[in-house]
């Protein structure tokens, strides 16, 4: 447990690079993203967020990270998709991620089951098991503290009913300021960090960790950034 803690804290001021691809995607491929894990730790991370087990399989083969494991699978009675049921936790825990995180919103989850719930069921089943509160708001990540995620993380903020409108980076980061004064476990800054500098602004803030996924790892997304700029989309 000493030596796993160790790693934990290995990513204390660090970057966490977001390695993924969806099916739609054109680098949609467990090698692929293994390859992306190797390019990331060359370049420094100190970790990589990762989705399903094959794709954590396999960059565990590259990599000695931590990684922060998570399934997307969209259920028809719910709009969380990250991570939603213990069927997921029970997937991941064969891949053996550090960090397991999960939707902690307020958001319907499958089956009507409550985050508090269904919290108490991962704990029982995996009690060692680390685990991170993908949140959206304020409240949802003191509530997700009080439960006691070993990490809150802004992940969702923006993105769900409750926080639409809403972007990490507004008001110099007002909500992660904000969650960084109410909460004790650590704070992961995850969701539209686009630059080294906001990323070192919010380090610079108090949070433990950063996580940068599709400013590194979404090649589509960038090449779209440059061609909206030639077009004059982008003051310059």
């Amino acid at each position: 447990m000493g030596e796993e803690m160790d790693r934990i804290e290995s990513l204390k001021g660090k970057l966490i690079v977001s390695c993924q691809a969806l099916p739609e995607e054109p680098l949609h491929s467990s090698f692929i993203m293994g390859r992306m894990a190797l390019a990331a730790k060359e370049g420094g991370a100190a970790g990589i967020r990762a989705n399903t087990p094959e794709d954590i399989r396999e960059i565990k083969t590259r990599v000695d990270l931590p990684v922060i494991g998570i399934i997307k699978r969209n259920y028809a009675d719910s709009d969380v998709y990250i991570t939603p049921t213990m069927t997921e936790i029970d997937e991941l825990m064969e891949a053996r991620p550090e960090i397991i995180a999960l939707d902690a919103t307020i958001s319907s989850r499958p089956g009507g089951i409550s985050l508090d719930e269904f919290y108490t069921q991962i704990k029982q089943k995996y009690p060692d098991q680390l685990l991170m509160a993908d949140c959206s708001t304020i409240e949802e990540a003191v509530h997700a503290d009080r439960l006691g995620f070993d990490f809150i993380g802004t992940t969702l903020v923006g993105y769900t009913g409750q926080s639409k409108g809403s972007r990490i980076g507004a008001d110099d980061f007002y909500i992660l300021r904000e969650i960084l004064k109410r909460v004790e476990h650590r704070v992961i800054a995850e969701g539209n960090i686009d630059t080294p500098q906001k990323a070192g602004r919010v380090i610079a803030l108090g949070a433990y960790s950063v996580v940068v996924g599709s400013a590194i790892t979404r090649p589509q997304l960038i090449t779209k950034t440059f061609v909206e700029g030639m077009e004059g989309k982008f003051s310059v």
